[in-house]
């Protein structure tokens, strides 16, 4: 029984360190791209924003 518990005990902790690995593989490799891409997005529009209110000052 000792033996089971052991097996059961690592075997549960891999699992788990697999998942977690998993999520932060996947976080670095799909939404932080995105999320760098939305950013660089929201900063060229308030730029061209500020460009065009400006152009039009009399």
């Amino acid at each position: 029984m000792k033996q089971f518990s052991k097996g059961f005990f690592f075997g549960t902790l891999t699992t788990l360190g697999a998942i977690a690995s998993g999520m932060l593989a996947f976080h670095k490799a799909v939404v932080k791209p995105i999320e760098e891409t939305e950013e660089k997005f929201d900063t060229n529009r308030r730029a061209a924003v500020r460009k065009g209110r400006s152009a039009h000052q009399f």
